[in-house]
């Protein structure tokens, strides 16, 4: 008689990611907790210095489009091409704001436009709290590592994938250059408190711009257009035409609409360093309207 068959023994199923614990994912938020201490320590200790204080302005905006025109509409969105070596640079400089690597920034930022105002949202208002959207994500310590398949097209150049992972370089440099610069003011006044400035600028857009403004497109979220919020972040402020048609290098739409952005992107544009930009299309411009009073 033929022998039995052998039972199949199932395969144990692999173990789960280990969860890291609640204090081990809060410290890791601890450096951008310390630069809010080390920038509101200094400014009460330090007088500020009008250069300082102008070397601070202009770091604001020259990372704000580190991380708008760069982060944002090119790593983000492929809103236009650039050539592989200002690709680095402007990777370099949104790098200087210190909000990670864009590889991170983007990827995240990707994921946010696939489940806007969703569950899967990492930073929606409206799922969870205004506070979680501006800052509580942040802090959480549970978006260390995402799913980098997402951005296949930039993982491939591995100058991106190691900035990515050294994201605090250029910041840190800028830092020891404003000290070197100015002293103590131009540490404090130039670089702490521009940074800081900068990281709330930016996290506007994930938070008020969800709940407060107006809409001028309906889309699947609650993304509205907030003037005062486009004008701290030279021009991002303009979030539901952006989520209206998120491929597009310019976000206001109308001529009153200020998007610094998308003027230095043209400018940039007219020295032949970035090309192919993409402008609304005419039937974006007359999609269907939001009910209500628009923008």
């Amino acid at each position: 008689m033929p022998a039995p068959p052998t039972p199949t023994v199932p395969a144990p199923a692999p173990a789960p990611a280990p969860v890291p614990s609640t204090l081990r994912r809060r410290l890791r938020g601890l450096p951008f907790i310390l630069i809010h201490v080390a920038a509101v320590v200094g400014a009460c200790l330090v007088t500020p210095t009008w250069e300082a204080v102008g070397l601070g302005v202009a770091l604001y905006v020259v990372r704000m489009f580190g991380i708008t025109g760069a982060y944002h509409r090119y790593f983000a969105h492929r809103a236009y091409k650039t050539s592989r070596w200002f690709q680095f640079v402007l990777a370099w400089i949104g790098c200087s704001a210190m909000q990670k690597g864009p590889l991170w920034w983007a990827v995240h930022h990707r994921h946010h436009h696939k489940y806007s105002d969703q569950e899967e949202d990492p930073h929606s208002p409206i799922v969870r709290s205004i506070w979680w959207a501006h800052v509580g994500w942040v802090t959480s310590g549970l978006f260390r590592r995402p799913n980098y398949q997402d951005i296949k097209d930039f993982t491939k150049y591995p100058e991106l994938r190691l900035m990515n992972k050294l994201y605090w370089g250029p910041g840190l440099i800028l830092a020891v250059l404003c000290y070197w610069w100015m002293g103590l003011a131009g540490l404090v006044w130039g670089f702490l408190v521009s940074t800081v400035c900068l990281y709330h600028g930016t996290f506007l857009i994930n938070s008020a711009c969800h709940l407060w403004g107006t809409r001028r497109y309906e889309t699947t979220d609650q993304s509205k257009n907030l003037w005062w919020a486009a004008i701290l972040t030279l021009g991002e402020g303009w979030h539901n035409n952006h989520h209206h048609y998120q491929s597009c290098a310019r976000q206001g739409f109308m001529w009153w609409e200020v998007d610094v952005s998308y003027y230095i992107i043209r400018l940039l544009a007219a020295a032949g360093l970035v090309w192919d930009v993409r402008e609304p299309t005419a039937r974006a411009l007359a999609a269907k309207r939001a009910a209500g009073p628009a923008a």
